[in-house]
């Protein structure tokens, strides 16, 4: 696969380079521009169904037999046209005052790259009133014009699920493959930049010397650095010997971009959520001393004591969009900062991670309201983790952080230079990609949820089991609602459901199973909580549950 798409790299020009990295792992915009495409199952349907002149229902009939909207759209358009429409209800729009996409290049000639993103683009922008038919007008426009086969991917790109197995490592060999540059370097740039698109074009105009001028942006947010779990505080102390020890905070993770006097704060998903935390972004005016600098920290909710308050009240802050001040007031959030990625000019994030918290402490200023720089104690004493494990725990915090001093900060990685220690097993961020309709009471409610880990050597979901005793009927109503846009198909009572939402999930136990695609399966498994601030990247693999499992065993739980 690497082999074949760098091949197909080498081919394309600058126009064309960047946007194929995005589509051929079914996205169409880098993570850090939070640009969306907006465009639901439903819609798409609408638009097949005009194309190809068959009703909305014969679409979603075809849906629930093949199970995939790629392959329903090659069949929609390989039948016998009908009534296939043609591009004029769209010159009509345009005639109209709405010019959204170049619709007249699509009649000649085949589709380019280019035009298909474009038109895709146009389907973005769109807002206002008539939006949604401006978007169906849009794709009609796109599956007129192209051939069943070409269909059967922008259908499946539009909706961000091509299925063809390639992820960023792949993308990112491609691109060393086919320039001639080291991965490594095209995974550094890769990081600073959050764009594979745009560390192609450096690396096919510039190669090595390009690479190595890409740094962090202000307001280009980059993914987080990760810890990975450790089942003991004395492991952790054997891999890294000497350890920075710090409070893990029962909070929501927050990336904080100031350049002069603008902050912008990302979440965990690099959504842009300064317009709901007003307050924190004066804060971090007011105790931040450097002009520019990119920080990482822990925003938590907490109450009139200053104990962390529930993880759904912090989400409620990171999401509101009304009433945003007197919510500000209801549910104060304290800052934790605790690493330092870029100081006015000068990147931080190779630096050890010693040095940059010894930086991080030099612009904060002193008892700043609403602002403070994490507590770090660097020991080779177990004993002493031990002590500020208890003090986290009593404080109403998760646990603790264990790093290694020495290290540099890895956007977007999990390893063992950062583990985490929690009181118990850690629960599982899974990823939601089916259920079943209830019965009974629960008719017309998806009553039970199918879980998917992630294998990330294959880029591909596995099953590893359901979740659906424990639930209240408000939940399941509530859930239901949330879920019902991303019904991709339907056979009797499965239902697939697109992967977005995830799931932290508690359990008993993991267990060998030959019934899941992972090969295990959890023992008596439950939902803890909707995690709203987690993008798909971000849940577990089966890598880190055959972990768990063989931890389990030398602690003798297996059975």
């Amino acid at each position: 696969m690497t082999d074949v798409f760098a091949s197909f790299l080498k081919e394309l020009d600058e126009d064309e380079l960047s946007v194929s990295c995005y589509m051929i792992m079914g996205e169409i915009f880098p993570a850090w521009t939070g640009e969306k495409l907006g465009l639901g199952p439903n819609l798409l349907y609408s638009a097949l169904s005009k194309a190809a002149g068959i009703s909305p229902d014969k679409i979603k009939e075809d849906l629930k037999e093949t199970g995939d909207v790629g392959e329903t759209t090659f069949l929609a358009l390989s039948k016998e046209k009908k009534s296939q429409s043609t591009f004029s209800s769209f010159f009509s729009a345009s005639e109209n005052g709405d010019d959204s996409g170049d619709s007249s290049v699509l009649i000649c000639g085949k589709l380019t790259i280019r035009q298909v993103y474009d038109q895709l683009k146009g389907i973005a922008s769109a807002s206002g009133k008539g939006a949604q038919s401006q978007k169906i007008k849009i794709l009609q426009s796109l599956f007129s014009a192209a051939t069943p086969d070409e269909a059967k991917y922008i259908s499946r790109i539009a909706l961000e699920e091509l299925r063809i197995g390639i992820g960023e490592g792949i993308v990112r060999d491609s691109i060393a493959k086919a320039f001639d540059v080291p991965v490594e370097k095209v995974e550094f740039a890769f990081m600073v930049t959050n764009d594979l698109g745009e560390v192609a074009v450096a690396s096919k105009t510039g190669g090595i010397e390009n690479l190595d001028n890409q740094q962090i942006q202000i307001n280009r947010p980059v993914k987080m650095m990760l810890a990975q779990v450790t089942n003991s505080i004395e492991t952790a102390f054997s891999e890294l010997e000497t350890v920075a020890v710090e409070w893990k905070f029962d909070g929501a993770r927050l990336q904080i971009h100031k350049k002069g006097k603008e902050v912008k704060l990302y979440s965990r998903r690099l959504e842009d959520v300064t317009d709901s935390l007003p307050d924190v972004a004066d804060a971090i005016l007011a105790a931040v001393e450097a002009t520019d600098a990119v920080l990482d920290g822990e925003a938590v909710a907490i109450d009139e004591e200053g104990r962390p308050r529930a993880f759904q009240d912090i989400l409620r802050r990171f999401r509101r969009k009304y009433d945003v001040e007197s919510t500000s007031r209801d549910i104060p959030i304290h800052v934790n900062l605790f690493d330092l990625l870029y100081v006015d000019g000068e990147s931080m994030i190779e630096k050890p991670l010693k040095e940059r918290r010894e930086r991080l402490s030099e612009i904060i200023r002193k008892n700043s309201k609403g602002i403070s720089v994490d507590d770090m104690v660097v020991t080779t004493d177990p004993a002493i983790a031990h002590d500020i494990y208890e003090k986290a725990l009593k404080a109403g915090h998760e646990g603790i952080m264990m790093k290694n001093p020495s290290s540099v900060y890895s956007p977007g990685k999990r390893g063992k230079n950062w583990m985490k220690k929690k009181p118990v097993m850690d629960t599982l961020d899974l990823v939601v990609i089916g259920g079943e309709w209830g019965s009974g009471k629960r008719k017309n409610k998806i009553g039970s949820y199918i879980l998917a880990c992630y294998d990330d050597i294959n880029n591909a979901f596995l099953e590893i089991g359901r979740v659906g005793t424990g639930l209240s009927d408000e939940l399941l109503d509530n859930l239901t609602e949330k879920f019902k846009p991303l019904i991709e198909a339907e056979s009797g009572v499965e239902i697939k459901i697109k992967p977005e939402i995830v799931f932290e999930i508690a359990f008993e136990e993991i267990q060998k199973s030959t019934n899941y695609q992972a090969g295990y399966a959890l023992r008596f498994p439950r939902l803890i909580q909707v995690r709203e601030d987690k993008m798909i990247e971000d849940i577990d693999t089966v890598d880190k549950i055959e972990r768990m499992y063989a931890g389990q065993k030398e602690n003798g739980l297996n059975k």
